[in-house]
This record gives structure tokens, sequence and C-alpha cells, in this order.
């Protein structure tokens, strides 16, 4: 039996660990003729063509056009399919304006519609590969949603709402039992790419963590062994002042289960996952019918920042704004052309570009002038934690740091070049020896888990890819390499950064001059 003390949350994180000792006997051959195919789609239902609104189009009060466009480059901005490309066997590659590990594309996106003049009340599936709806069930089902969210109060007004789902053996076929990992920071990434085409496009999405997990499933007629709702996004049109809604609470605990059998490799996924799920049981925090004052739910003040020695370096991160055009348009575009970085040249980054990227991605009120949202919903950004080892950046010593985002400045940890290390604990990729910069996020993972049960982990992970794709697209914007990486030798990462062992590793992003 295992240590009854531990919680299956540190139990699943434990057992998925890479460490070099094992991982080659751990490792298993790619089966192709079960390679899964990145896309649902549905046989039945009414289509709603979105291509035609990814061009400006004239509105007119008639034609809803304009609000046509809107929801169309959400989608696109947020999920759509951005490049073909095509194998050497001849076979089609699809990539999508959210990373994902393996290029394999776990998430589903739906929309629930209340009833609106351009979507009538049901369930819709966006279909990425011919940037369409499917509107699959045509029944009102918006109170119900209500319910398995406990009353979420941004679902009182609001017309639409997202729900992303994820089908796990798309990411299991390769990555086995560790894909749940991954599953979410790709998660992450997609909620990243939400917040801010919302913005480009007059939406304000608010994250939804906590609900009932079966009841969701049901109203999707999802198969809950193959495929599991993992995040809500209520849509706020902000042209509507109605739907102009204070902050409400993303995040809901789940019991946390410290019982449980010994798990054979290749159920641990589905286990966990069960084991993150809230019951329809649960009370609501939020009464039905009532909306609480802004003042009651915005989210709690960042922790104290750590690590403040007072003889260690500190390095000011205060930085001009990164500008991103005219009506937000250099950010839709760099949305689009986001790829993930294959190699560094290995020349240095400067430390003004270093702190352009810790600002857009830690700093969103500093963005507030440029329409951008000053306090984007995340689950819970005081358990995370940033560490950036430093190989290569002018004007910065070479060394670990640890970023204080309330300070807003670098504090020096430890002192050396880490290049070799880099290398092997990202699995002997060149992109960790290459990288100017390698930054960390990590969390305490029991500290979590105390907070928000097991489900902690789901948030956690979600939150460390939405930071890690506004470092993607800031990276890009300023002509930088950037790519991340989901695999790497665990308790090394601690040992370069000098981190507690019981400290989780959530993600690295490695940043470079493209080769």
């Amino acid at each position: 039996m295992p240590d009854l003390q531990v919680s299956i949350a540190q139990h699943y994180h434990e057992r998925t660990k890479y460490d070099p000792a094992t991982i080659q006997e751990k490792s298993q051959g790619l089966d192709w003729d079960k390679q899964p195919i990145p896309f649902k789609e549905y046989k039945i239902g009414a289509t709603y063509d979105l291509k035609p609104y990814l061009t400006e189009v004239e509105a007119s009060p008639s034609d809803f056009a304009d609000s046509w466009e809107r929801l169309s480059r959400l989608l696109f901005c947020s999920y759509g399919l951005t490049l073909k490309m095509m194998t050497r066997y001849g076979d089609p590659v699809y990539l999508r304006a959210a990373p994902s590990a393996g290029g394999l594309y776990p998430a589903e996106v739906y929309l629930i519609s209340r009833g609106t003049p351009l979507l009538p009340a049901g369930l819709y599936s966006y279909q990425p590969q011919s940037h369409s709806l499917t509107r699959f069930w045509d029944s009102e089902v918006w109170e119900d949603l209500q319910k398995a969210c406990f009353w979420h109060p941004t679902l009182e007004n609001t017309q639409l709402a997202l729900v992303v789902s994820a089908v796990f053996f798309r990411s299991a076929w390769r990555y086995q039992d560790r894909a749940y990992r991954r599953i979410f920071l790709d998660t992450g990434h997609l909620l990243g790419n939400v917040e801010l085409a919302g913005a480009i496009n007059d939406y304000r999405p608010h994250l939804i963590g906590g609900f009932a997990d079966e009841a969701i499933n049901e109203l999707l007629y999802l198969d809950p062994e193959q495929e599991g709702a993992i995040a809500i996004i209520a849509l706020a049109d902000l042209l509507d002042v109605q739907q102009n809604l204070p902050l409400a609470q993303a995040a809901l605990p789940s019991a946390t289960q410290i019982k449980y059998p010994k798990i054979p490799d290749g159920e641990l996924l589905n286990y966990f996952h069960r084991a993150t799920q809230i019951g329809v049981a649960q009370s609501s925090p939020f009464p039905t019918g009532t909306r609480p004052e802004a003042e009651s739910v915005l989210v709690a003040e960042p922790a104290e920042d750590k690590y403040n020695f007072p003889f260690c370096l500190k390095v000011s991160t205060v930085a001009p704004s990164i500008f991103w055009g005219e009506n937000l348009s250099a950010l839709e575009s760099t949305i689009l052309k986001r790829r993930s970085t294959r190699a560094y040249s290995g020349e240095p980054l400067t430390l003004d570009e270093l702190k352009a990227l810790l600002d857009f991605t830690y700093q969103p009120h500093h963005y507030i002038d440029q329409s951008l949202d000053r306090s984007p919903d995340y689950f819970d950004l005081n358990l995370i934690e940033t560490f950036i080892a430093v190989s290569g950046v002018e004007g910065l010593e070479e060394g670990c740091y640890y970023y204080a985002p309330k300070a807003q400045e670098l504090r020096q940890i430890r002192f050396k070049n880490f290049r070799r290390e880099l290398h092997f604990l990202c699995l002997g990729q060149n992109l960790g020896r290459d990288a100017g910069a390698v930054l960390f996020h990590t969390a305490d993972l029991k500290q979590a888990v105390a907070a928000y049960g097991d489900r902690a982990y789901r948030y956690l992970h979600m939150d460390a890819g939405h930071l890690g794709q506004r470092l993607n697209l800031a990276a890009i914007h300023l002509n930088l390499g950037v790519s991340g990486i989901g695999g790497f030798f665990d308790n090394e990462v601690n040992e370069v950064l000098g981190i507690p062992t019981d400290e989780a590793v959530l993600y690295i992003t490695t940043l470079g001059r493209p080769a």
C-alpha cells in the first residue's frame, strides 16, 4: 500500500518523475497504428461556418456581421489551425494557435449558448479543421450549466461559455501516465490565448475551475473514460454593459485522497483524474440569485516574495511595456505566427529583453492603457514560484535567480554557469544548453493540496501553462526564440535551483536567440 500520509496528487507527481536511472527502461516505442486523430467530428448537427468572418466585414444593424467576426476571431486566435505541413510520407500535420506537447492537441473546445441573436440555445463543438461551429444539441442547457458550476456568479448575465475538455489518449499515446501534466500545461496555453484573444475582440473571459465534473461531462455527452471537461470560461461581452462583471473565484477544492490501492502503470492517469473530480453534492459558495460585490471576490493580494536575503544580488526588472500596436494588431499577428523554436545560436540575450518578457508575463496591470486585462483570471498564482537559470544575458551575472513579482526584481540564489546541467536535466536537449535563460515554474505541492485538494494539480499546471504562453508571445514579438519543455529530470532541476526536494517542478521555458 502507498504511503497513507501522501495525497494521490503527490503520489502521482512522484510516480511520473523522469529519472536518469530508469527513463530508458520505462520508455515505450510508439504504436503508429494507434496514433490518435487530433480532431473530433460530429456527423449530425447544424454547421455555422466562421471562415467568412476572418476578414473584416462591413457590419449592419441587421446581419450582426461584427459580432460574428469577433466570435470567429476569438476562436481562431485561441485554437484555430494556423499552419498545414506535409510529412515526408505525404501525411498532413496541422499546427494550431496554442502550442501542444508533441503536436498532439488533446484539448477540445465546446461552446454553450444561452440563446443569442447569433447562436440559438444549445451545445456547439468548435471544429478547428474547418473553422466552424457544429450545433449538436438544440435544447436550453444554461441552467444545467449553472447548477454544475454551483451557480458561479459570472454565468448569471453572460450568454456564452466555452468548455475545454481533454481527450486523454491523444497525449497518453506518447507520454503515458505523465501525459496528465502535459494535458493541463497545453490547456494553460489555450487559456492564455483565450484571455488575450478576448481582449482583442471585446470579450472578458472568466475562468471556472470548480464544477461538478460528472454533470458537465453528461451535459456535453462525453465518454468519461475517454474524455473529460477540465475548464469552463464564461465569456462576458464587453460591448454589453450588463455583462461587465466583477471578478469571481476561479478555483474550488476537491477532496484529498490519501487511501488508494497500488495502481499499475498505464492506469495511473485515469485513476488520478477521477480522484481530482468534484462531486455534484458539493455545496455552492455562490448562493443562487446573488452576486458578490467585486471587493469580496478579487484575487488575493500576492503573497510575500521569497529569498529576500540581505546579501544577495538584486536586479530591478521594471521595464517599459511592450507595445502591441493599434487595436492590438501586433498581438493578434504574434498569436497566429507563434512557433516553438527548435534550436538556439548560443548568443546572449540582453537584460532589457529579459525584463520586457517578465513585465508582460507577470505585470499585466502595466498594459491596461493598451486595453488588455489588468487582472486576468488564473486559478491561484500565489502558489507558483518562478526561477531563472541565466547562462547568457548581457548585463546579468550567470547563475540562478528567484523572480520576485511583487518587488519586480531578480534575486540571485546560486553563482555559476549551469549550461552543462541544463542540457542534462532537459533530457539532453540542446535547447537547455544553448538558451540564454531557462525559466522554471515550481510549486509547493503539499501546500497547494492543503488549499484545493487533489484538484490543485490541475490548477497549478494550467496556471503554469498560461504564464508560459504569455512568455511565448512576448518572446516571438521581440524576435527571440522560445520553447516550452514539459519533459525533464525532476529531481535534477531541484538540485540545480537549490530548492527543497518536495518543491514540484511544473514547467520549463527556454529563451534564446534562434539559430
